[in-house]
C-alpha cells in the first residue's frame, strides 16, 4: 500500500510517501515539505501566534493535497515538540482540525525517542548489538538505548537546535559569551540523565539521526546525500570539537555555503553542534554512524507492524 507519514516538526512540515508491505523495507516514493520553524514562532508566552498557525494550516493542507495527488491510501500524521510545548497547543490543534479534516495527534518525547530508536534498530540490524542513537530535532534531543526494539532506556530533553537558537543564540553571528553560557547550560541538561543510560553498559554502536548530524557529518568530510543511503557516513568528535568554533564565528550566511547544509538551517547549526558535541562528551562516544531513518521512518514501521500479512 502506498502510506503517507505527515511530520509537524519543530523545523518543517514534512509529507514522506512510501510504497510499503509488512516484511519489506519502505520505498520512498515522494517527499513533501515546508519550512515552517514553529520553534522560533513562539511568542513570550510560548503561545504559536496567529500568523504562525495560518501558516501551518495552510502548509498542512498543501501537504495532504499532494498526499491526494500521489495516491496515498492512508495518512499517518503526527506533530512534536513545537505543538507539544505550545502554550496554545489546543487551539492549534482545534485550527488544524478544523479546517484541514485531519486530526493531529501530538508524540510525546518518550514516543518520539522510543520510534526513532525503532527505525535505527531496523537500519543496522541485530548485529549492531547494543545500540545508543542520538536525534537532535528542532524543539528537542532524543536519546535511546538498547539491545532490542525497544529501548532499555528513552528520554527527550528540550535542547532543539532552533529552540535553543532562539532562546540563546540572538543576532545573525553569536557573541562568545552566549556560547560559552549556551554550553555550560546544554551539557548541564545532557549530565542529568546520562547516569540513567551508563548503568545499562557501553554501547557495541553509536548512531545519529536528523538534519543537524547529517550536516555536521558533512561538513566534517563525510560523502554528499547524491552519493546515495548506503554509503557509510560518520562523524568523530575530534572533528566536531574541531568545527565548534568555526561554525561559531562564522555568519549565517557563511555556514550556509559550507557543503551539505542548507540556507533555512544554518542559523541554527551552531547551537545544533553544540548539543552533538556535549552528547558524544558526555556520553563518551569517539564516533558515531549517520542513520539515514528516524522519527518518520519509526512511525511507517510501526504501522507496518499492525497491518495484517495477507
Amino acid at each position: 500500500m502506498r502510506l503517507g507519514v505527515l511530520d509537524v516538526g519543530s523545523n518543517t512540515v514534512h509529507l514522506l510517501v512510501v510504497d510499503a508491505h509488512p516484511g519489506a523495507r519502505p520505498l520512498p516514493a515522494h517527499s513533501h515539505k515546508a519550512e515552517l520553524r514553529l520553534a522560533e514562532l513562539l511568542d513570550d508566552e510560548g503561545a504559536i501566534s496567529e500568523a504562525g498557525i495560518d501558516r501551518l494550516v495552510a502548509v498542512v493542507q498543501e501537504a495532504l493535497e499532494a498526499a491526494e495527488d500521489k495516491g496515498v491510501e492512508e495518512v499517518l500524521p503526527f506533530a512534536t515538540s513545537a505543538v507539544r510545548e505550545a502554550a496554545n497547543a489546543d487551539t492549534v490543534l482545534a485550527r488544524v482540525q478544523k479546517e484541514t479534516g485531519i486530526t493531529l495527534p501530538v508524540l510525546t518525547g518518550d514516543e518520539e525517542a522510543r520510534l526513532t530508536f525503532l527505525a535505527a534498530r531496523r537500519w543496522f540490524g541485530w548485529s549492531a548489538g547494543k545500540l545508543l542513537v542520538l536525534d537532535i530535532g528542532g524543539g528537542s534531543l532524543e536519546i535511546g538505548y538498547g539491545m532490542d526494539e525497544e529501548p532499555d532506556a528513552a528520554a527527550s530533553l528540550p535542547l532543539g537546535a532552533g529552540r535553543l537558537t532562539k532562546a540563546w543564540l540572538p543576532g545573525d553571528s553569536p557573541d562568545p559569551t552566549d556560547v560559552r553560557a549556551l554550553r555550560r547550560h546544554v551539557r548541564a541538561q545532557i549530565a542529568r540523565i546520562v547516569g540513567d543510560f551508563a548503568r545499562h553498559g557501553t554501547p557495541d554502536h553509536t548512531v545519529g539521526t536528523s538534519k543537524t548530524f547529517k550536516q555536521l557529518a558533512r561538513i566534517a568530510g563525510a560523502a554528499r546525500s547524491t552519493d546515495g543511503l548506503y554509503v557509510q557516513r560518520a562523524l568523530t568528535r575530534r572533528s566536531l570539537e574541531e568545527w565548534v568554533p568555526k561554525l561559531a564565528g562564522m555568519t549565517s550566511a557563511e555556514r550556509a555555503r559550507l557543503p551539505g547544509v542548507s540556507e533555512g538551517r544554518a542559523s541554527q547549526l551552531v547551537a545544533g553542534a553544540l548539543v552533538a558535541e556535549a552528547a558524544m562528551d558526555l556520553f563518551g562516544v569517539e564516533e558515531l554512524e549517520i542513520c539515514p531513518w528516524a522519527l518518520r521512518e519509526g512511525v511507517i514501521l510501526r504501522r507496518l507492524d499492525h497491518l495484517p500479512t495477507s
